[in-house]
């Protein structure tokens, strides 16, 4: 069976291009031999992307900056040249990553090809534009639209089991929903790499704690939930803020004197470092699919805290590894979030206990059971 994945992220700093990234590298280490390279990767951008065998990135016809997230980028690719690619390939089945241009290119293929699309729900974009513009009418349009597009999947692949429920709502067919294993790249994310000394040479004070966040800095983040719990704390810790994004200099403005600081994108082994060096982790987005960033942190060694909404607290074992906290509940993400800081050996003991956790979503399992959805479709094609 050879898969081609077509994705409209790949190089920017997201979960969905670190699991395209991610399921690419596993393709070429799997364990399993495979007559054919099982997958390949296609996408449309002028961002850096991973020098692989396995990925084809045909430049845009045309590109610019997404409006509101100049971080990101909205690309026009060549049709020609995805067809060609396609037909060079000869796909069993098409993996749609993004319902993007890209996505959308690589839907109409299969369907002329009559081969089966697995499509993976990575984004709640209902969430977001709710999020971003507070208007009923354009929530209601992008569901419809989201509809529309994953209807016409043979399986439809979630992150998690909340959001298995959540695109019911959508008009999807249960019997046609898969959740996929979380995985993550344990040789990246690990304590052994923690090293105080990084906070010296960032100008932070090594001798305070670190509550870390760790992703795009955007309202549908519900960061502007996190500015009110850290400014209800009154306790001497830091707050360190990891990404970029359009609410960026907003909540820098409204935490200016909290001794929080803003370190923009972090990659590699800094970022590595930057995660086992921290004592905490927060989240509390209530529109991720799952939060990546949530397993890295406890792969890292760091106790989370998660809203009880959205795919994040599913990977999470509350009390355990973490905390999960009811999703506006203010004064009960203070209240954690302050005991937490005053009990240094309760961190570490969850801490130790969510890198164990981790240690059992090895990238290795993500991808087998990746497989087997894009098998499951095919042989219901077959059948």
């Amino acid at each position: 069976m050879r898969v081609m994945l077509f994705t409209d992220t790949l190089g920017d700093v997201n979960g969905v291009s670190r699991f395209v990234d991610n399921m690419s590298r596993a393709a070429l280490v799997s364990e399993k031999p495979f007559p054919d390279q099982p997958l390949v990767v296609v996408t449309s951008t002028r961002f850096e992307v991973p020098r692989r065998a396995n990925i084809l990135n045909v430049r845009p016809a045309l590109s610019m900056p997404m409006p509101g997230y100049p971080q990101l980028q909205l690309a026009l690719p060549p049709v020609l040249a995805l067809r060609r690619a396609f037909r060079e390939f000869k796909p069993d089945v098409v993996h749609v990553s993004t319902p993007g241009l890209v996505g959308l290119v690589g839907l109409a293929l299969a369907r002329s090809a009559e081969i089966p699309v697995v499509g993976v729900y990575h984004t709640d974009f209902p969430a977001y534009v709710d999020h971003l513009f507070e208007n009923d009418s354009l929530t209601s349009l992008t569901s419809f639209l989201m509809s529309v597009v994953y209807r016409r999947f043979a399986r439809v692949v979630t992150r998690s089991d909340d959001y298995a429920k959540r695109l019911v709502t959508l008009g999807l067919d249960l019997a046609r929903l898969s959740t996929l294993r979380p995985g993550l790249d344990l040789e990246m994310f690990h304590p052994r790499f923690r090293a105080p000394s990084v906070w010296s040479s960032l100008g932070i004070d090594p001798f305070t704690p670190k509550v870390l966040y760790v992703g795009r800095v955007s309202v549908e983040k519900n960061l502007s939930f996190l500015v009110q719990v850290w400014k209800s704390l009154g306790v001497n810790a830091s707050l360190v803020v990891v990404g970029d994004g359009p609410y960026r200099a907003t909540m820098e403005r409204e935490l200016a004197g909290t001794n929080t600081i803003f370190l923009g994108f972090r990659h590699g082994a800094e970022l590595s470092t930057l995660y086992a060096s921290s004592d905490i982790f927060v989240f509390p987005s209530t529109t991720d699919t799952l939060g990546q960033v949530v397993l890295e942190a406890q792969a890292s060694g760091l106790p989370v805290l998660v809203s009880d909404r959205g795919g994040p607290c599913g990977v999470v074992r509350d009390g355990a590894t973490g905390l999960v906290i009811p999703a506006v509940d203010l004064a009960a993400w203070a209240v954690s979030l302050r005991e937490l800081l005053n009990d240094p050996g309760r961190r570490h003991a969850m801490g130790h206990a969510a890198a164990q956790w981790a240690a059992s979503m090895p990238i290795r399992v993500c991808w087998e059971n990746f497989l087997e959805i894009h098998y499951q479709a095919l042989r219901a094609r077959d059948d």
